[in-house]
């Protein structure tokens, strides 16, 4: 809303007018180094590659790979960029402990129809010389890309408008989500039980309760991001603009028996 560039309002009289904290208008957050960027880049590779590895196993990888780094700090590097092992361990994805948990409503359930089962997830992309977050909103039954949004925080409103923007086209009977703060913050739940859908959330220990969207995570990996090296956010967004739009309208999915999620999501 401030507008550095005008000569008719200073910067001063606008944050006045706006009632903005001055200081905050002039703080430039400090790119992240070389070496975290490298470092993360690499973390990400191994946790696509073997999602069931905890922060001990990971940091023995790096060990391997000639990188000095200790558990600790890859837990803190985990945690930043919001991945967690999926097999029983410590939590690293949060949650409030003042926020609601839901229970998991799925188990034994074969999902039939479009638009019954939602998940909705958060994963890491790389940069050259940073990172984004992506969040998606997958249809389990015909693996359907409903809605994404991409953001280079992990603040909350990016997910927020993911929903959104989901909720303008259709409602699902449910949506599953794992216990991390996103989705048990009141603005989330909010949202969506507006839309009466029934909220599903993964059990603690039990991340491959939302397998559907691991399983995206890796594909979106291995055929974009991997293959691609974003220079910046813009090129970010427009390479997972053409990926998924390809991934939901033109690639054959075996388990949908060739056909491509748009046909199912459409034509069930």
């Amino acid at each position: 809303m401030v507008e550095r560039e005008r000569s008719d309002l200073s910067v001063s009289v606008q944050s006045e007018l706006l009632s903005l904290n001055r200081t905050g208008l002039y703080y430039r957050s400090v790119s992240p180094s070389v070496e975290e960027v490298a470092l993360k880049h690499r973390i990400d590779e191994i946790y696509t590659e073997r999602p069931f590895y905890g922060s001990r196993k990971i940091a023995a990888v790096l060990k391997r790979d000639g990188r000095e780094v200790n558990r600790k700090a890859v837990q803190r590097h985990m945690r930043e960029m919001g991945i967690a092992a999926i097999c029983p361990g410590p939590n690293l994805s949060r949650r409030n402990a003042d926020h609601s948990v839901y229970p998991y409503l799925l188990r034994d359930r074969t999902v039939t129809q479009v638009n019954e089962v939602w998940g909705i997830d958060i994963t890491y992309v790389r940069l050259e010389a940073g990172w984004m977050y992506l969040v998606a909103i997958l249809d389990w039954h015909s693996r359907y890309v409903v809605s994404w949004e991409l953001d280079q925080t992990l603040e909350l409103p990016f997910v927020l408008s993911a929903v959104e923007r989901a909720f303008k086209g259709a409602s699902p009977l449910i949506l599953n989500s794992d216990q991390g703060s996103h989705f048990t913050s009141p603005q989330y739940l909010s949202r969506v039980e507006a839309n009466g859908v029934k909220i599903s959330m993964d059990g603690k220990k039990r991340a491959l309760d939302n397998i559907f969207t691991e399983r995206l995570w890796r594909t979106v990996k291995y055929e974009e991001v991997y293959l691609k090296s974003y220079e910046s956010p813009k090129a970010a967004r427009y390479g997972l603009s053409r990926y998924l739009s390809f991934y939901n309208q033109e690639r054959p999915h075996q388990a949908l028996g060739y056909r491509t999620p748009e046909e199912v999501y459409f034509n069930p």
